[in-house]
């Protein structure tokens, strides 16, 4: 007789079977190169994905750079803001987050400050000490997502079967008045498939 142990393992195995995976390339007109697109499916209607408590992030400020320059994550999440520099900085955003104003103050360094991100967008941050740092937040309604290398490479894995959509996102939607950003409809009802979804961004 299995053990509840072994059986939990069975299961575990079968659904992992049963996920398929999308990897592409983007290429970013006119970019250096093709890296800090983020690539991500929308809402899937009936679904709410909760973030665990330990699944905080963490974006640094240091040699007076945000690092990482795009980050997503999943709405619920914590972000910290820790101060690596030996310098103060701020954090704030130009628009409204989750409905209010953003802004961290100024802070120490080796010191942090963290921010809950409820509402799916994208979060422009800049430092008001420093007006050349500037990041991303893009904040996601689903756990699958994936930020391109250089080479415009990503992957996203463990996916259901199913129907989605698909975006690719860019700070040139931010910039240029969305030529930054496209959709496609992706099908993985083939279970434990792999497809590929290229993007060209203007």
């Amino acid at each position: 007789m299995r053990t509840l142990s072994s059986l939990a393992l069975v299961i575990l195995l079968a659904v992992s079977s049963q996920a398929a995976t999308i990897t592409g390339k983007v290429t970013v007109a006119r970019a250096k190169d093709n890296r800090d697109v983020v690539v991500y499916i929308g809402k899937i209607e009936g679904k709410k994905f909760d973030p665990s408590p330990s699944d905080s992030r963490i974006l640094d400020q240091i040699y007076l750079t945000f690092k990482p320059h795009v980050l997503p994550i999943l709405a619920g999440t914590r972000v910290k803001f820790p101060n690596s520099d030996e310098i103060r900085h701020n954090v704030f955003s130009p628009n409204a987050v989750d409905g209010k104003r953003f802004s961290l103050g100024t802070y120490a360094a080796g010191t942090s400050k963290d921010w809950v991100f409820v509402k799916p967008g994208v979060i422009t941050l800049l430092c008001n000490v420093h007006i050349e740092m500037s990041a991303y937040i893009v904040v996601t309604e689903t756990p699958y997502f994936a930020v391109t290398n250089a080479a415009g490479e990503y992957l996203i894995k463990d996916v259901p079967a199913g129907k989605y959509t698909i975006n690719a996102w860019h700070e040139r939607n931010v910039l240029n008045d969305r030529r930054g950003f496209q959709s496609k409809t992706v099908d993985l009802t083939n279970a434990g498939a792999t497809v590929n979804v290229p993007f060209e961004l203007q």
